[in-house]
């Protein structure tokens, strides 16, 4: 058997195969509520040969969506939505993930499909912005700087979520600390020049992120998987570095995280990235060498003999990829089929004929 393909056991949950579905957003969501779209999309993915699928990131409070058609989990409504979801997922033979999610100074903008760029006016729908410091986003609304009893708010608001998320189905509860969103934003000395206890070190930017892990971490209990997605690098001078994150990912261990999920970027309009096949793999392989925690890769990962190598080199643990899933969502069982995997518990009964051709 590939590397691959074997399963993959993290707390009290086994996850078939290595090769999941990264959290990606459809901006299709009505008052946070998600809909057949994500049902017949997530599923899809699961029917594909998906280990794991995660959802989109899920706002836990209003003001941190993204778009105004992000999905949320900040209210039971929302929950109660999600839950036919994963249990399709389930019943298809993948583990059910979620991305809680806080958009910080990249809340409150246009989706790619509306009439319109940049920040949403709140006499549109929009709404006020919130992060570390009073930095706007290139082109975007300036946001308030959070005060401390805001940020407690916040991270109480990222349990509450944990619990309705685990209501709804979900087993794996991953806490969204990268591009360029609210966590990512305290963690990187371009957008936090705070001077009280959650500014200034990399431990007190640090600060917010690990209690929001250990809060995720009390609710999820000893047996849920928590994954932490970090951005690596902010591709930018005087941004975060691997080494940078790599420091956090080990106190977050401390914290409860189980798997860091690692990809890079999207803080600052003036990022530089080299994007080509597996450009993120070498930070994936530092945090694990670092910590000896789980890691995931992802990054234009696009065949199953490429993710079998990242993993065979020892870089990752699993793969995450998002685009091609999109472009073939049944990606696992061609990635299963190029292997010479046996199809049984990999293909669904109902397209085996497929498989033998």
């Amino acid at each position: 058997m590939s590397q691959l393909f074997a399963p993959i056991t993290i707390r009290d949950v086994v996850v078939p195969n290595r090769l999941w579905v990264s959290p990606m957003c459809m901006y299709s969501a009505n008052d946070g509520i998600v809909n057949d779209w994500h049902h017949v999309h997530l599923s899809q993915f699961a029917s594909g040969g998906a280990g794991l699928v995660i959802s989109e990131a899920s706002a836990v409070v209003a003001e941190g969506r993204i778009s105004p058609e992000d999905a949320g989990i900040w209210t039971s409504e929302q929950a109660d939505a999600w839950r036919p979801i994963t249990r399709s997922i389930r019943d298809r033979g993948a583990v059910a993930g979620i991305q809680l999610a806080h958009a910080g100074r990249k809340a409150s903008t246009y989706s790619p499909f509306a009439d319109g760029s940049g920040s949403v006016a709140e006499s549109d729908g929009g709404w006020q912005t919130e992060a570390p410091s009073a930095i706007a986003y290139d082109g975007f609304a300036e946001p308030e700087a959070m005060t401390i009893d805001r940020i407690r708010e916040v991270t109480a608001a990222f349990r509450a979520a944990a619990r309705r998320a685990l209501d709804a189905g979900f087993q794996v509860l991953e806490v969204h600390a990268a591009h360029g969103y609210l966590l990512h934003e305290f963690l990187s000395p371009l957008t936090n020049v705070r001077e009280d206890e959650y500014g200034g070190s990399l431990e007190n930017r640090a600060r917010f992120v690990l209690e929001v892990v250990r809060e995720v971490r009390a609710e999820a209990g000893d047996g849920v998987p928590v994954f932490v997605r970090f951005s690596a690098t902010d591709s930018a001078p005087g941004g975060l570095t691997v080494d940078d994150v790599a420091t956090v990912a080990g106190w977050a261990v401390e914290a409860g995280a189980d798997l860091f999920d690692v990809s890079s970027s999207g803080l600052v309009a003036h990022q530089q990235i080299d994007a080509y096949p597996g450009y993120q793999v070498p930070f994936a392989s530092t945090v694990r060498r670092t910590t000896g925690a789980l890691t995931g890769s992802v990054g234009i990962i696009t065949g199953g003999a490429q993710a079998e190598q990242i993993l065979a080199a020892g870089d990752a643990d699993v793969i995450l990829a998002g685009r091609e899933w999109l472009r073939d969502p049944h990606f696992g069982l061609r990635a299963a089929s190029e292997h010479g995997e046996d199809p049984t518990g990999i293909w669904p009964a109902q397209y085996i004929r497929a498989h033998r051709g």
